[in-house]
């Protein structure tokens, strides 16, 4: 028996959905072919994206973060030294490498059901490293806890450090302490708005 083929998460956007995104962005969107993600307080916040834009540019990000509050968290969590933690931990965990190898590979798999742009790269530092939270948290919020650990604790880490749980993160994503998580192995210092 086949496996059916990944498809990337999406409801269709409305013209408001669109509005607001272009708002979120400051500029109008460009690709967009769904939400892939609402929050619980209702607002778009992860846009499924066309693979090749209609200009025939390459955009192999199919989940943009565009919510202005993970956004924020996901540059502070960067600036915060967690993509270094996380990359320092694929090379010492195989099982969690292996995890990321998987999402990795459901990533362009979903993505080349759009559109196959002929390449394996496919976004925020996958399959060997943590490049960039922002993808991470996108891919993660589309796709639904438990897809991948990674994921899920760059979630959990905007949720609990950035205050967005039950607004912008859904109440019932895994905690930082579901996922022993603890604060005080990355730097905050120089994070803007410093540790909540």
């Amino acid at each position: 028996m086949t496996q059916p083929q990944p498809r990337p998460k999406s409801q269709p956007a409305s013209p408001e959905d669109l509005a607001l995104v272009a708002d979120q962005l400051g500029r109008e969107p460009r690709g967009v072919i769904g939400i892939a993600y609402r929050t619980p307080d209702g607002v778009p916040a992860v846009v499924t994206t066309a693979p090749k834009l209609a200009d025939g540019t390459p955009f192999p990000t199919l989940y943009y973060l565009t919510d202005p509050r993970l956004t924020a968290e996901a540059s502070r969590l960067e600036v915060a030294g967690v993509m270094k933690v996380m990359t320092a931990r694929l090379a010492d965990d195989l099982e969690l490498a292996a995890d990321y190898q998987k999402a990795h590979e459901y990533f362009l798999a979903a993505r080349n059901s759009v559109h196959d742009l002929g390449t394996t790269f496919s976004g925020g530092g996958m399959p060997d490293r943590v490049k960039c939270l922002h993808v991470l948290i996108a891919y993660a919020l589309a796709e639904g806890a438990g897809h991948f650990r990674l994921g899920d604790e760059a979630v959990a880490l905007a949720a609990d450090h950035g205050g967005l749980r039950g607004t912008a993160v859904p109440n019932d994503w895994p905690t930082i302490d579901d996922l022993g998580i603890d604060l005080a192995q990355f730097d905050f210092t120089h994070a803007e708005g410093g540790a909540r």
